[in-house]
């Protein structure tokens, strides 16, 4: 076997230590995640003279970020911890990277979860401040699978959402195990295949809530076909016969509320003026 066989055991996932605290290359990769996501978002603003005010983009971006953070964080506890009860008692918790006094720092989002958080945020703000949300919606569509590739790198460093056995050449050895690198899958399926998509047709979009209907269609695909290869979560298992995981069947509902969403956007939504 090669050297990218083994990578796991050559590589530690503690990217430097302060003190009692060690920084895990998934917390850099996430926070890279969410600033290139920020950083695409004011990029295409830019790029395609759209008219929204930089004030008002940064405010958006804050709203989202939490929606994202929270709606991450509690969406993978109710969805993927079977003793979710218990956090409803002590919900601080949730956020706790304290645990038997050590610093361990916060693992465990879901993306589906920071898609509620997501819509939560963006809908909160929009009503405050009177903004079309499907414009601003639109925009984080394009942006949202730049940061993602990095959220996908940050779970394959983490050692977490390994893949299913194989024996394929390129596989990672887990705990004696040959996996499919199902993460760096999903990084390229659900980060750059789809943000080269999104970037490609985000001029030809009609009417506001375009964008972020068919972005929501693209990932459930991508997620649901690189799920093929990735082990289903140990506490949960497969939720249907012995193939599909819970990420699959989250996917197959964002697929289906992508679609309607696209048809009732088209009908109800605002249209789109041609800026260019």
């Amino acid at each position: 076997m090669t050297a990218w066989n083994h990578i796991y055991e050559q590589f530690d996932p503690i990217a430097f230590s302060l003190g009692s605290i060690k920084v895990h290359w998934y917390g850099i990769m996430y926070v890279t995640a969410l600033l290139v996501g920020i950083f695409v978002a004011k990029w295409l603003v830019k790029k395609d003279n759209l008219p929204v005010a930089q004030d008002v983009l940064d405010n958006y971006i804050i709203w989202i970020e939490v929606g994202v953070i929270l709606g991450a964080r509690i969406g993978y506890l109710a969805f993927y911890q079977p003793d979710f009860s218990q956090y409803l008692l002590q919900p601080w918790q949730m956020f706790n990277p304290v645990q038997n006094g050590e610093f361990v720092g916060i693992s465990g989002m879901s993306f589906h979860g920071a898609v509620l958080g997501f819509l939560a945020g963006s809908t909160l703000f929009s009503m405050k401040y009177k903004i079309n949300q499907w414009f601003m919606l639109d925009i984080a569509a394009v942006a949202i699978p730049a940061g993602y590739f990095f959220g996908r790198i940050g779970n394959f460093v983490n050692q977490e959402l390994v893949g299913r056995q194989t024996d394929v050449s390129w596989g990672i050895l887990v705990d004696g195990v040959l996996r499919h690198p199902s993460q760096l899958y999903e990084a390229v399926a659900e980060g750059i295949i789809v943000f080269i998509i999104m970037y490609a047709i985000r001029k030809r979009k009609s009417f506001h809530g375009q964008l972020i209907s068919i972005y929501l269609i693209l990932y459930g695909i991508a997620r649901f076909s690189a799920e093929m290869f990735r082990a289903p979560d140990p506490q949960i298992g497969y939720v249907y016969s012995d193939w599909m995981t819970k990420g699959q069947e989250f996917s197959l509902i964002m697929i289906a509320f992508g679609i309607g969403l696209y048809f009732y956007m088209k009908k109800f939504g605002k249209k789109e003026v041609n800026l260019h």
